[in-house]
């Protein structure tokens, strides 16, 4: 499993972060060479950006696996992204 976290660290003072948002990722192919992905996201409640909190479930299909995570990290954001603006 790959977990995504998105914390706010205001001025970067660590005793004042707060956690925004979670993405949870789970790989459903045994790892194959292209795989596919379960996402499960929330998001806490944004009152700079008028939006309340949100869960939402979803998939990944057929991600090479021969990238960089940051590939995989930038796919689970955009989905995430479009499911929040649903709201």
């Amino acid at each position: 499993m790959l977990r995504i976290t998105v914390e706010l660290v205001p001025g970067g003072y660590e005793d004042m972060k707060r956690e925004l948002a979670r993405a949870r990722v789970g790989n459903l192919s045994s790892l194959a060479a292209k795989s596919d992905y379960a996402i499960y996201a929330n998001e806490i409640d944004n009152p700079v950006a008028g939006s309340g909190p949100w869960e939402s479930r979803g998939m990944i299909c057929g991600h090479d696996r021969n990238q960089t995570v940051w590939a995989l990290v930038a796919k689970v954001a955009a989905w995430a992204a479009a499911e929040a603006e649903k709201r």
